[in-house]
């Protein structure tokens, strides 16, 4: 018993680790990418580290209302982050798949957005207000989308249990799988809001609200921030191969182990291509878009309940 319980803490390690080390080259990837497409040199590749590392570096200001609100906003934003790379396989069998369940996912991931709303409402500004009420409104219209596509894999595969429904099973069924198809194009459209990259980047938008909810942050607090986004991407990534690709995943490692990564970077490169060639979107057109993809994924619901 107790090797077991050291080698799952050694498996959560790991996964933690991965994610840590490949988020902000995932990020610098998508900079460089951009600045390609709009004909412009970019940044290093590895200028992301390098910016994590200034900002961990810098004097820790606190101006907002509540130090310790923020301080327990960015320590939660960066564990609750962590915590759900060790749910999600990262290219091999998620190490605590058999210690939470679909539910507990479910909670963590959107305590990740809660945590922004924290960070906000403890600055206290008016840029920073503007940006939690954005956020709360995008999270209100978006989670509720993710939450389907896990709950009719549990549907499918009549269990919580995050090893089961974390490998394809919006298509375990007989036949064609017809709520699994229609909730992965609605996954697909909505991934770009997922990963808040352009065009569905209202609560941060730079050019308007310069930052949004993180307005009054700096220093090592930022950082953690900064980070905890990187890591987000690549775990919705992860989350999205695990729910609707994961042909490929049963290939013996290392190859399965790449066969994964090759996924996660192909999604990235379409991330990237999609911010770089839109325009952001007002809230009021992302809340309708939203509100326009919740319709449908319903539908999908009340297929799967039906087993188609």
């Amino acid at each position: 018993m107790a090797r077991d319980v050291l080698w799952m803490f050694l498996k959560c390690f790991g996964n933690a680790a991965i994610v840590l080390l490949v988020a902000p080259l995932c990020h610098g990837v998508m900079r460089r990418i951009t600045a390609r497409i709009q004909s412009r040199q970019g940044p290093p590749l590895l200028q992301p580290y390098m910016d994590l590392l200034k900002l961990l570096g810098k004097e820790d200001i606190e101006s907002g209302e509540s130090p310790v609100m923020q301080r327990l906003a960015a320590y939660l934003a960066m564990s609750s982050a962590l915590v759900v790379a060790c749910l999600v396989p990262m290219g091999v069998a998620s190490p605590m798949s058999r210690a939470a369940d679909v539910i507990v996912l479910i909670y963590l991931l959107a305590l990740c957005g809660i945590c922004t709303l924290f960070a906000g409402l403890a600055a206290g500004s008016t840029y920073s207000l503007i940006g939690i009420s954005r956020e709360m409104m995008t999270m209100i219209a978006l989670e509720p989308l993710l939450v389907i596509a896990l709950v009719i894999g549990a549907i499918h595969m009549r269990s919580f249990q995050l090893d089961r429904v974390l490998g394809g099973s919006v298509y375990a069924i007989g036949g064609v799988p017809w709520s699994g198809l229609i909730i992965l194009v609605v996954m697909i459209f909505a991934f770009q809001a997922f990963v808040q990259r352009v065009p569905f980047d209202t609560a941060e938008a730079e050019t308007e609200i310069m930052e949004g909810p993180l307005m009054e942050y700096s220093g090592p607090k930022l950082a953690l921030f900064k980070y905890a986004q990187m890591c987000r991407l690549v775990i919705h990534c992860a989350l999205f191969v695990s729910l609707f690709v994961p042909f490929g995943s049963t290939l013996p490692f290392p190859f399965g182990w790449l066969v994964f990564w090759m996924k996660i970077f192909v999604l990235i490169l379409a991330v990237t291509l999609v911010a770089a060639t839109h325009a952001r979107y007002r809230i009021d057109q992302a809340i309708r878009y939203f509100a326009a993809m919740m319709v449908v994924a319903f539908g999908a619901l009340v297929l799967a309940s039906f087993g188609m």
